[in-house]
């Protein structure tokens, strides 16, 4: 197709006659087109003078080829299956519908002539070609091109007579490990995971078959299931990788894999343990090409984020992140380092594991096999002049001795422990041996918390609050709610409705009046209603605020809160 063809005006003209640009951001644009050689749209929503949505629309008018809205259709599998991953990724299409034998593709390009050609032979079907958001064509395909096919094939280049149902021996473990198909079959798992935002991978042996699991936004999901006649060879590839001893099934055995996925540098913790039904394997995984969260993107309340911050800015002290395994707390642990002056004051972390490189900060793993502990660890960085310490938990009386005493003698420490919210912190601290007068002194703050997942903002719609959801939100707020955001399901969030996660906080601020009550001997009951007097806003509440805001659902913060409430 030709612009003339269409219009007869160009992409400039078009974007003007729309009061999309001023004609000095063309002008600005087309300098830089003329220096650089590159597409006028990429530059005007790289000067940020349109936004994507705005450049295809446009193009969509100028070439005269429908603009289709990635975020408002599900891609449907029977017609994905049309176009591979490999010629998806190549031309940065999706197939979307078959309309009179005509197959609709969502390209980034329509105009592109040998894309159209290949997309022909390939699918042996007539292109009807569309225009789509390039970055949502690339998530599209991300999030919907999934690994299974392939798996299926590579287990049955391992099991040549593979079907369902059907029962075999199993397969040779140490050496088929080393084939082929199941180190392609391991890579698939680990890409997809990563692809899809999978904190875990999860394989575990059933009665019936493997069971591969992905946690996703704090959920488990099932992924597929495979023959129970891949497990050994599948768990010895694991453990290949990971530095573990195949030959060792009964004990439990933890290794680590650093792997990349597309230029990404990936940490995998792995973790086995027999089971009923066989080894079950347990895969981590640690983005550490992530970018870091700042603390205003942690979820906070304007107020609390201001409390958190004068909290930080205490010279000396000692700073708690409350909550239980997968709350988040390392975030927010980070976040917080990285709002630290890191140039001129010497900032030491002892972790487990280092999930995130930091320039201006020494950092020490934790190495239980070398001795290094967290309380060993600590003990040491007395010594290296500090000024600020992160210790990732204080998981044992002498982690939390030598951190309240690091604390109580002029340093910034930050840690988290195991606690349900911010108040029950002061307990533990009692039962890890610290005595009451020691924990109310050195303390600073308490930051308690629980992740929960974000409406979609792809296929978020607005839908009447069910009535036994209202009554709690009344009950915690004193006001009743006649509708909230919910997700449909949609490509982008996997039909789940739900797109990523955000943290909702209750911030312990400890002051003279508090330090006496736990002095004193006061119950943890006291101690809440005194703190909440006094401005702290409870978990609870943080989170029936967001869904007042649209964030999140009342099941979420149901199901992630309301039960430890």
């Amino acid at each position: 197709m030709n612009a003339s063809q269409d219009t007869g005006k160009s992409l400039g003209e078009l974007l003007i006659e729309a009061n999309q640009i001023t004609r000095r951001q063309l002008e600005s644009a087309l300098d830089i087109q003329q220096t650089q050689g590159r597409k006028l749209g990429e530059i005007l929503v790289e000067q940020r003078f349109i936004t994507p949505e705005d450049l295809t629309a446009i193009l969509s008018v100028q070439i005269n080829v429908p603009f289709i809205d990635l975020k408002r259709h599900t891609l449907q599998p029977q017609i994905l299956s049309r176009v591979s991953e490999w010629m998806a990724r190549k031309y940065n299409a999706v197939p979307l519908d078959i309309v009179d034998e005509s197959l609709i593709m969502v390209m980034a390009d329509p105009e592109d002539t040998q894309a159209i050609n290949d997309l022909t032979a390939h699918t042996g079907m007539q292109i009807q070609p569309a225009i789509g958001i390039s970055g949502d064509i690339r998530e599209a395909i991300d999030l919907n091109y999934q690994a299974k096919g392939e798996i299926e094939q590579e287990v049955k280049r391992l099991v040549p007579s593979y079907e369902v149902g059907r029962s075999f021996e199993p397969i040779l473990s140490i050496d088929t490990a080393k084939n082929t198909p199941i180190i392609r079959t391991v890579e698939l798992f680990i890409n997809q995971a990563v692809k899809g935002r999978a904190s875990d991978i999860h394989f575990e042996p059933q009665k019936d078959g493997l069971r591969i699991r992905y946690r996703i936004d704090g959920i488990l999901h099932e992924f597929m299931s495979l023959p129970m006649e891949v497990h050994p060879a599948l768990v010895s590839r694991i453990k290949i990788l990971a530095g573990m001893n195949i030959a060792e099934q009964r004990q439990p055995q933890d290794g680590q894999i650093s792997y990349t996925v597309d230029d990404r540098e990936i940490d995998i913790r792995v973790a086995t343990i027999d089971s009923a039904y066989g080894e079950m394997v347990v895969l981590r995984i640690l983005d550490k090409s992530r970018s870091l969260l700042e603390l205003g993107q942690l979820g906070f309340l304007e107020d609390d984020l201001q409390k958190y911050k004068r909290m930080l800015a205490t010279p000396y002290g000692l700073i708690l992140s409350a909550g239980p395994t997968g709350s988040g707390k390392t975030t927010t642990l980070y976040a917080s380092i990285n709002e630290l002056d890191r140039k001129q004051r010497n900032i030491v972390t002892i972790e487990d594991p280092i999930e995130y490189y930091f320039d201006d900060i020494n950092q020490i793993q934790v190495n239980t096999k070398a001795g290094i502990t967290f309380a060993c660890g600590l003990r040491a960085m007395m010594r290296l002049d500090p000024d600020i310490i992160l210790v990732g938990e204080m998981r044992d009386e002498e982690t939390a001795n030598t951190g309240v005493q690091a604390a109580l003698t002029g340093h910034l420490v930050l840690s988290s422990i195991h606690v349900n919210d911010a108040v029950n912190a002061f307990p533990r601290l009692v039962h890890l041996g610290i005595e009451p007068f020691y924990s109310s002194s050195a303390l600073i703050g308490v930051i308690a918390q629980r992740m929960v997942r974000r409406v979609c903002p792809h296929c978020r719609t607005t839908v009447e609050i069910p009535p036994a959801e209202n009554e709690v939100y009344e009950r915690i707020t004193g006001e009743r709610l006649r509708e909230y955001q919910y997700g449909t399901g949609c490509n982008f969030c996997g039909n789940t409705g739900f797109l990523g996660r955000i943290g909702v906080f209750e911030i312990l601020e400890v002051n003279e009046r508090l330090r006496q009550m736990v002095t004193d001997g006061a119950s943890t009951q006291e101690i809440r209603i005194q703190a909440v007097n006094e401005g702290m806003t409870p978990m609870i509440l943080d989170g029936m605020k967001k869904i007042k805001e649209g964030i999140t659902t009342p099941a979420e913060v149901i199901r992630t809160i309301v039960s430890v409430e």
